[in-house]
């Protein structure tokens, strides 16, 4: 796993040990990379290889059912875990930004992120009762996770517009097959655009220049935009993460060398005037959600007026507040994972195959309140092998919930025990039902004023440890910045064992789970429903419910 979050095919920067995200490190130098190797192929099932951030500490001596391998990545002590902190701890080599499936060894290329994306589109379009087809979805961003999103629009039906500044980015997406066009002009662009929704076109388009540039000239070109959102990386936004209006990639790189604090004043400009042109097509009725890389925290810090009148707010929902988590997360449903260690295609559309039969079985007895989350997911499974998702290892990615993650992951099992298949490696995105706390992501919807705590975070990670996980990981930061949020994962590896069924159906329950009860005790309705299910179908698990105060009486006070 850790081969192919640096495969030339799969990283963004393999050279630097950068996976995606322009900063997301599995390690900080090549020493630290050799180092980990030799203890991985020298080390028994009675050790424990212990990682902070990128240095391997060493093995240490545990039991069989320990992690095999435990990782922090940029742990700090709360008061020095600024932005600008990282920099300098970065520098000094004794922490490193672990985006969230870099550092941990679990980063499937942008197939990881295509699947929320679509899910994303989907129902954002439901959400403003509206069918996809004809109708476009603009946004930003062609890198490692941002790439996802024209193959994702495709999928979901609409016309999608995905600005990129830089043209190595662009061409990597088209020669991969997930742009459709390239337009390097904006009159080009408006009118191609103008075509494709007269016939009501499913299309993606890739444009070569900055995304504040398209938003003007659809909005004097009265092209209304249904859907519109942001995936440049700021979590990094003065090196490279996003780039002012105006400027050519080379003068800005060239400006970000030599004139730091001038880009960083033209990058602040930039979001200023972006987020005045979006208002202006929100004001038309398009629909604009943040997508959790911190477009609306850095646009309010550089003094865009995008506030709510309690200063606190966005006028924008982020799209885990408004969509994915009260209608995934809160239901349990996140993105599940697995690699084919054998690396054969072969398997993988066994895996296939068996995942599918697995959700067909449980639908047909699944409630009314999570039909549509299941069948997406049916949909998506039987689509995979003719969208060509996989770059770099046979991998897939699923949105489960635990009985679904549970009896996927016990007939692998028990495919590998038959012979029929290798053995797979699960996993998850951090960015899940559990394994984040990050108040303008993925616990955004949680409105009891505990979505700035990381105790769910801390708790999921622990728990998955002495549970069966085979390595785990905690991190500070991924996705939406440094200091922003706490967040972790795990593999697992099935080996036809019955240990191994044993720990799936152990950990693969908490791991879902844990977030579930934590989004119950907020007073999601969502969560409280497949809380009580849960309960309903494990008699050992007791959640403590939440016990609603009658608005009436609060309204006498």
């Amino acid at each position: 796993m850790i081969q192919n979050n640096l495969d030339d095919a799969v990283a963004q920067h393999p050279h630097e040990l950068i996976t995606y995200g322009g900063n997301g490190g599995v390690f900080s130098n090549w020493a630290q990379y050799r180092l980990t190797m030799q203890y991985l192929s020298e080390m028994n099932d009675q050790q424990t290889l212990v990682m902070y951030s990128g240095h391997p500490m060493g093995l240490f001596p545990s039991h069989k059912d320990a992690p095999r391998v435990v990782v922090t990545n940029g742990m700090m002590i709360p008061n020095y875990s600024k932005p600008d902190d990282w920099e300098k701890y970065n520098a000094l080599g004794v922490t490193q930004f672990g985006q969230m499936t870099a550092g941990s060894y679990m980063y499937i290329g942008p197939q990881g992120i295509v699947h929320g994306t679509t899910i994303t589109v989907l129902n954002a379009f439901r959400k403003i009762n509206k069918n996809p087809k004809g109708h476009i979805f603009l946004t930003a961003g062609l890198g490692g996770m941002s790439g996802a999103q024209p193959k994702a629009g495709t999928i979901a039906g609409c016309i999608t517009v995905c600005a990129e500044v830089n043209a190595k980015a662009t061409q990597t997406r088209y020669a991969q097959g997930w742009v459709d066009e390239v337009i390097k002009t904006i009159e080009a662009l408006v009118e191609r655009v103008k075509k494709a929704k007269e016939n009501e076109e499913v299309l993606s388009i890739a444009y070569q220049g900055n995304v504040i540039d398209v938003w003007e000239a659809f909005y004097e070109a009265d092209i209304f935009v249904e859907l519109g959102s942001d995936q440049t990386s700021l979590h990094n936004p003065w090196a490279g993460g996003y780039y002012p209006a105006g400027q050519s990639l080379e003068a800005s790189n060239e400006m970000m060398r030599n004139a730091p604090e001038k880009f960083k004043k033209m990058v602040k400009q930039s979001l200023v005037r972006h987020a005045k042109i979006i208002k202006k097509h929100t004001d038309r009725g398009t629909y604009f959600f943040d997508y959790g890389n911190a477009f609306l925290l850095e646009a309010s810090r550089a003094g865009a007026d995008i506030l709510q009148n309690n200063s606190e707010d966005f006028i924008y929902p982020s799209y885990v507040q408004d969509i994915m988590g009260p209608m995934c997360f809160d239901y349990g449903f996140g993105p599940f994972r697995w690699v084919c260690a054998s690396g054969s295609k072969e398997d993988l559309a066994k895996t296939d195959a068996i995942a599918c039969a697995v959700l067909e079985k449980i639908i047909a007895d699944a409630p009314n309140k999570v039909q549509q989350q299941m069948q997406d997911n049916i949909q998506w499974i039987k689509g995979a092998q003719k969208n060509q998702l996989v770059v770099g290892s046979q991998a897939r990615i699923l949105y489960a919930d635990a009985e679904g993650r549970m009896k996927i992951a016990a007939a692998f099992n028990k495919a590998i025990a038959a012979a029929q298949i290798g053995p797979i490696i699960l996993g998850r995105d951090h960015h899940d039902v559990s394994g984040t706390d990050s108040p303008y992501r993925e616990t955004s919807n949680i409105y009891d004023g505990s979505k700035f705590t990381a105790d769910m975070a801390i708790q999921n990670v622990i728990g998955d440890s002495f549970r069966g996980a085979t390595w785990v990981s905690i991190h500070n930061g991924g996705g939406v910045g440094w200091g922003e949020v706490i967040n972790g994962g795990f593999g697992m590896v099935l080996d036809g064992s019955k240990e191994a069924d044993r720990k799936l159906k152990s950990m693969l329950f908490w791991d879902v789970n844990n977030g579930i009860a934590r989004r119950n005790w907020a007073r999601n309705k969502g969560a409280v429903f497949a809380i009580k299910r849960a309960m309903e179908n494990e008699p050992d698990l007791k959640v403590t419910l939440p016990n609603n105060v009658d608005d009436s009486l609060l309204d006498a006070i």
